[in-house]
């Protein structure tokens, strides 16, 4: 097969055409695809910024062969590691599709301008099976015309009792006796295996009269949504700033009902003059139950306990340092990030300033209390605003330490933690707008990576320094549910839908969008708007599973007995109630 397609690159040069065309073709047993979008990266991509980016080193368990770069445009991966196939189609009516490998790297998008998508999909099944996901109607996963090979992978799946090379010629015989309670759960491979070599997939056209209409398919490319009709979405303000702290504390000190006290910081912030003090308590420096006395000795124990860590690494001579490449090579980072860190606020301004070498001096010592993580570029970031508002550094050093216990999956270096939250809020935004879904996805194959910096630092370099200190301690009170800045991301990118969709963009111009978007968000419109999509989502009755799992609400129904995401989350709790939440709206309502 040959067909035309095209790559949308991400040229950095503006005399070079970002949308190039070229063929896919399938020559022997190899797929080769011409004209691509340069070298394939094997690493995880943040999507810009290498600064930020967290580079896996962690070794595959099996060594797949990689997608290889045949010439500067052009790629070919063997169809035995094609592991997987994405169609879609968003609303500027491009087809296009995306190849994954059995080592986890996606190939560019391919677009098809002038169709030729289905007579591909034909041509792959003389040599591999493409069988449809059951989670997903337009992901099609790969699997060889190879009885043993097949049974190999029952073997490893581990889904019946006893293996062999006879199992697909006994399944075939007697299915019903062979994987009776084995293949319960995974229907739609046991499917897989058992369709001939010689009865590939049929892909129906719409002018295929003698096929019946399936639910699961996609006839010309439909548009696909979450396949519930969400409700109206309610109207949210904002409340004012919490400023009744001595009102909270009993005689001794004591902090009474400060669930009360995290919703009031959720609905408006806290009074600046405040945050010092209440800051300790939702970073976990201080427990909410004690009492003023108990608190001077927590402060007395950290302080020994900060200033033994720090004398670690001051003790450390440059000999020493010198055969000490960890430590080494910490803070020289170190030195490197407190240099551009917030530069522009008078704490950290100018040259030899103390407040400079305070953030150098946490962040070192942070390496000895944390020898796991030690330091990854962009902590410096989180650090800053504690040390701003605490002017105190071991105040702030263990206030940091609470805050990296939100947050250090995000520095770790397999970044499974960042893939992990870029997906739960592709699922979010596929519930709420498909269409700006799609539209995003056909430009970043699906991986929202110009989101990465949001979600790495909690949205650091997007708001003004006060913004921020705003948004942090609203966060910090894990209210409405601990994926709050999941909903914040959504609502950022729901507010540049017009912008986004609008225009002609491709992945360049996307990106250079979002990096505009810098100190020009309003952090208040966010926050309503971010609040309202968690109301109109929890008050839909429907809500598909994965998008109650991204939200922390997990509802067990008839239908869902008897699957496994079901049973593993029947014990959880609620967050929030479904009914007569849009009432509450304006009024803030209560989270538990």
């Amino acid at each position: 097969v040959d067909g035309r397609v095209y790559l949308h690159t991400n040229a950095k040069r503006s005399n070079q055409d970002t949308t190039i065309p070229g063929f896919i073709r399938i020559v022997e047993r190899v797929s080769k695809m011409s004209e691509s979008s340069g070298e394939e990266d094997t690493n995880f991509d943040p999507g810009y910024e290498p600064d930020w980016a967290v580079i896996s080193t962690v070794k595959k368990d099996r060594e797949h062969v990689p997608v290889k770069a045949s010439g500067q445009w052009s790629f070919s991966l063997p169809l035995s590691e094609l592991y997987s196939l994405r169609r879609a189609r968003f609303s500027l009516g491009r087809n296009f599709l995306v190849l994954t490998s059995r080592g986890g790297h996606p190939l560019p998008p391919l677009h098809f301008h002038r169709g030729g998508t289905r007579e591909l999909l034909r041509a792959l099944n003389r040599y591999i099976i493409l069988d449809q996901s059951p989670v997903d109607g337009r992901l099609f996963l790969a699997y060889p015309h190879d009885s043993g090979a097949l049974s190999q992978s029952f073997d490893k799946l581990q889904l019946l009792d006893d293996g062999g090379s006879d199992l697909v010629s006994r399944f075939i015989q007697d299915p019903y006796a062979t994987t009776f309670g084995g293949f319960s759960k995974v229907t739609n491979f046991f499917r897989a295996a058992i369709r001939p070599p010689e009865s590939p997939i049929h892909l129906r056209t719409p002018h295929d009269p003698n096929m019946a209409p399936q639910s699961d398919e996609e006839p010309g490319f439909e548009l696909i949504t979450c396949g519930v009709e969400l409700g109206p979405r309610p109207e949210v303000t904002r409340g004012q700033p919490f400023d009744k702290w001595e009102e909270f504390l009993d005689p001794e000190g004591r902090v009474k009902n400060p669930e009360k006290i995290k919703e009031l910081v959720f609905r408006g912030g806290i009074m600046p003059s405040l945050r010092k003090d209440i800051w300790k308590f939702l970073l976990g420096f201080y427990p909410w139950n004690s009492t003023a006395k108990e608190r001077e000795d927590i402060l007395r124990v950290k302080t020994d306990e900060y200033f033994r860590m720090k004398v670690q690494w001051k003790s450390v001579s440059e000999e020493q340092e010198m055969r000490n490449s960890l430590l080494r090579g910490y803070r020289s980072l170190i030195e490197r990030d407190v240099n551009r860190t917030d530069r522009h606020n008078t704490f950290f301004s100018g040259n030899d300033n103390p407040g400079l070498t305070l953030l150098h001096d946490v962040l070192m010592t942070y390496c000895m209390y944390n020898f796991d993580l030690g330091y990854v570029q962009g902590m410096s970031d989180l650090l800053s605003p504690l040390l701003f508002i605490t002017q105190n550094e071991v105040e702030s050093f263990w206030c940091l330490t609470g805050f990296m216990e939100l947050v250090h999956h995000n520095f770790e270096e397999s970044q499974e933690a960042m893939k992990q939250q870029l997906l739960q809020l592709s699922i979010l935004l596929k519930a709420l707008d498909p269409e700006l879904c799609d539209f995003l996805d056909s430009q970043d194959s699906g991986s929202l990576c110009f989101c990465f910096r949001w979600l790495l630092i909690w949205f650091k370099r997007e708001f003004p320094f006060e913004d921020i200190l705003t948004l942090w301690e609203v966060m910090w009170t894990r209210f409405p549910c601990d994926n709050f800045h999941l909903l914040i991301a959504c609502s950022i990118l729901e507010s540049q839908r017009g912008e986004l969709i609008g225009s002609d963009h491709d992945f360049n111009t996307i990106l250079k969008h979002i990096n505009e978007l810098t100190m020009r968000l309003d952090l208040q419109s966010i926050l309503c708007g971010a609040e309202a999509i968690y109301l109109q989502l929890v008050q839909c009755k429907e809500l598909p599973l994965k998008v109650q799992q991204v939200l922390g609400l997990y509802f067990s129904s008839s239908s869902e007995e008897d699957s496994p995401d079901s049973q593993a989350s029947e014990t959880q709790h609620h967050l929030g109630q479904r009914e007569g939440g849009a009432a509450a709206a304006a009024h803030g309502p209560a989270y538990p």
